[in-house]
């Protein structure tokens, strides 16, 4: 029986970008987003695009919010991203329009290959289509879509892709009706 060795693990490939720009977005991101200061939407919208993120208009952002690598991040128009989020984006996350992400929404594109000695990492875009909402607290797991209006309620995890106009609980989370908009 094989077992975990993590003296084997390498991550060398994983070249997320190069270490001054990291260093600066780090307290950029320290300063003026993962912050209690309620700094304006529109210094935090500015500051991703000059980290090479694609931003939309009417993007709210609120305090305390994380993002990993911004140059990693699309963010389309009216997008609502709450206290507390994480966006833990070792790779692409695409946003579309009129998506909330409610408070403490964690957003995660890395994982661990648990199949391998090694413990492999493992990188998964996720893209949110036009009208989801992310329930606070809730998770959206590596490789993840959440298609058009789809609705991730609070505290679940979303292992597999949500279906549009459809409202998904629990963790793992399931189908649980339809979302009817009036």
């Amino acid at each position: 029986m094989l077992y975990v060795d993590l003296s084997k693990y390498n991550n060398n490939w994983y070249n997320p970008g190069n270490t001054v720009k990291k260093i600066l977005w780090y307290f950029i991101n320290i300063l003026i987003f993962k912050t209690l200061f309620p700094f304006p939407s529109a210094v935090k919208v500015k500051l991703l695009q000059v980290f090479g993120a694609r931003v939309g208009k009417g993007v709210v952002i609120k305090p305390d919010v994380n993002i990993k690598y911004p140059w990693f991040l699309e963010i389309a128009s009216h997008v609502w991203i709450g206290e507390g989020v994480w966006i833990d984006n070792l790779t692409m996350i695409k946003i579309g329009n009129n998506v909330v992400l409610s408070q403490g929404a964690y957003l995660l594109t890395g994982s661990h290959d648990y199949k391998k000695e090694s413990f492999d990492l493992i990188l998964g875009e996720i893209i949110l289509e036009d009208g989801v909402w992310i329930g606070a607290k809730a998770t959206i797991c590596p490789g993840v879509i959440c298609r058009s209006h789809s609705v991730l309620a609070v505290g679940s995890t979303a292992t597999k892709d949500l279906e549009a106009y459809s409202i998904y609980q629990g963790n793992p989370a399931i189908k649980k009706r339809k979302r009817v908009i009036a």
